[in-house]
């Protein structure tokens, strides 16, 4: 696709002239405008790569100030094409800073040549401004990681350093359920920096580009049951978790074909899923867990009847670090959601999400499958 120049230009003849020099160089002029006013209206109408403008323009904007709305408000190039070149206007245009200024009569190969600088240094820029935003970016993120990363650390190592305390300084007088109690704390919050940290080194692999999806064959089923079982034990929680397996075959046996599956990041998937629909579900709530089967595919479906999450909020929900606006003063990083989706999509899956508030919360997860024999590790053709 040829590079598109808008000129700028009242004089007629010339207009015509240039255009005929830049087409014949291989270039596209889709329009020829001859004020400061009609460019600002065409730019969004013919999309240009670059604006050759006469600095003498009809009309309360002159070539000047036109160029600098155009950098400002579009951020594109422009080269000034004109006859003058006085001093003054010399240094009313490279204070606008554009990025070429011919003046006329000109050649032809000048014209091309300075286009073609023009353009390049505009693509540099502008790749110079991206990597510093990126860079600025990256900086606040890893930043904003080290600050949630060590709150949420705090709050576990506190309730392991208040337990022990209680139960070295006063064991003798606990009875036994309280130190039971204490011990299940204990428990909880290793869990939980557990958690942390499994989710610290998916996001750590994620942004080194060494999320690799291993998938090998796996018993789906029974996977889904210990990993609720686990979990049921470990979040310490009265919200019951009902697993319902629709059409999935069960049990496998020697010659049975097994779904393959990278049961790492199907870990990840599942924890980082089931921990917030309990998190964020009142006491003694259901949530249901509904593997389905498809000769392609595995669906995962987890619902929670929790508080659900805001509209506003939905777009940047598998954003790091992004938390619903009401999850008030419940702990969490705002990593598991972002970590959810790059493991599916790592295994060339999709996540789709339906949310209500106050009425609770949908996860549908969507996981290709291949097959190998269940006595083989070899992948089934």
């Amino acid at each position: 696709m040829s590079t598109k120049i808008l000129v700028v230009e009242d004089e007629k003849i010339i207009a015509f002239d240039i255009q005929k020099s830049l087409e014949s160089s291989g270039y596209s002029v889709p329009a020829i405008v001859s004020s400061g006013e009609q460019v600002i209206e065409k730019i969004p109408e013919v999309e240009p790569d670059l604006v050759l403008m006469d600095i003498i323009l009809k009309g309360d904007l002159d070539g000047v100030k036109t160029a600098e709305i155009v950098r400002d408000r579009f951020d594109i190039p422009v080269v000034y094409l004109t006859a003058h070149a006085d001093e003054t206007t010399l240094k009313r245009a490279k204070i606008s800073d554009p990025f070429g200024y011919i003046l006329k009569p000109f050649e032809d190969r000048e014209l091309v040549t300075t286009i073609e600088i023009a353009l390049s240094r505009h693509r540099a820029e502008s790749a110079t401004r991206k990597a510093l935003q990126q860079e600025k970016e990256l900086s606040e993120l890893r930043s904003r990681f080290v600050s949630v990363v060590s709150h949420e650390f705090r709050n576990p190592l506190s309730t392991i350093l208040f337990s022990t305390e209680l139960l070295e300084k006063y064991q003798s007088r606990l009875s036994e359920a309280k130190r039971l109690t204490y011990l299940q704390r204990i428990q909880a919050a290793v869990k939980r920096m557990s958690q942390l940290l499994d989710n610290v080194l998916a996001i750590g692999a994620t942004d080194a580009g060494k999320l690799i999806c291993n998938p090998t064959p796996s018993d789906l089923n029974q996977f889904c049951l210990d990993l609720i079982e686990e979990l049921q034990f470990s979040t310490n929680t009265n919200c019951v978790i009902s697993f319902n397996n629709h059409d999935f075959p069960e049990p496998f046996t020697a010659g049975t074909h097994l779904p393959c599956l990278d049961t790492k990041l199907l870990q990840h998937i599942l924890i980082n899923l089931l921990s917030n629909a309990i998190k964020y579900s009142p006491t003694g709530s259901k949530i249901n867990f509904d593997l389905y089967y498809q000769p392609e595919a595995a669906i995962l479906r987890i619902q929670d009847h929790g508080m659900g999450i805001p509209v506003a909020d939905q777009a940047q929900l598998f954003s790091p670090f992004h938390r619903g606006t009401n999850v008030s003063n419940i702990a969490g990083t705002g990593l598991g959601l972002s970590i959810v989706k790059q493991c599916v999509e790592s295994h060339g899956g999709t996540v789709q999400v339906v949310s209500e508030v106050g009425m609770g919360t949908l996860f549908t997860v969507t996981l290709p499958l291949s097959y190998s024999l269940a006595h083989s590790s070899a992948p089934y053709a």
